[in-house]
């Protein structure tokens, strides 16, 4: 892989806490059987979850994909005891509102809606919703209204201040793909 290519795959997002400490174990796992880490998320939902969300480099996952990373993880993780007590191991794909983890994901969902927020503001701002136009260098462009009566800016926000980012559901669109046309005015 390039030094660019590897630059674009590279996840900016980072776990911490138990989460860290059960990516660490899973990555070189998922690396191993082609698969990349979108996510590690640990909660006490259902007595405890530790859910691992993964996808191919391609960015396909399917049910069969979650049975073999769970089938290869479920005793290395059990070995490793990530949660104490007994907890339920969840296999996922990133689904529609995909956390974006990596310049790559950005830069494959040009022309879709993404919520941002940073870790320190940026022209007085944390949090940005809007529409991805491209990837240049170490940043993604969003297209964004700053009100109601202003015409839409492009702003850059740098990756490495990109704390949690996700696509952003956008119903007309979602409508206008789903009747085969284009998106209700």
């Amino acid at each position: 892989m390039s030094s660019l290519a590897q630059d674009e795959d590279r996840r900016f997002v980072r776990e911490t806490g138990q989460e860290r400490a059960v990516a660490d174990v899973a990555k070189p796992i998922l690396d191993e059987l082609g698969f990349r880490l979108v996510r590690i998320k640990i909660s006490g939902r259902d007595g405890g979850t530790v859910q691992i969300m993964a996808e191919r480099p391609d960015g396909e996952m399917n049910i069969d994909d979650c049975a073999t990373i769970s089938r290869r993880l479920s005793p290395v993780l059990d070995a490793y005891d990530p949660m104490p007590g007994t907890y339920r191991l969840e296999i996922s794909s990133p689904g529609v509102d995909r956390p974006l983890v990596r310049p790559s994901d950005f830069a494959n969902w040009v022309g879709h809606c993404a919520k941002v927020e940073l870790t320190e503001a940026v022209d007085g701002r944390k949090r940005f919703t809007g529409r991805i136009e491209d990837v240049v260098d170490d940043e993604v462009h969003l297209k964004i209204e700053l009100d109601e009566d202003s015409e839409p800016v492009v702003v850059g926000l740098p990756f490495s201040l990109i704390g949690e980012a996700k696509l952003a559901m956008n119903l007309d669109a979602l409508r206008g793909d789903l009747s085969g046309g284009e998106a209700a005015p």
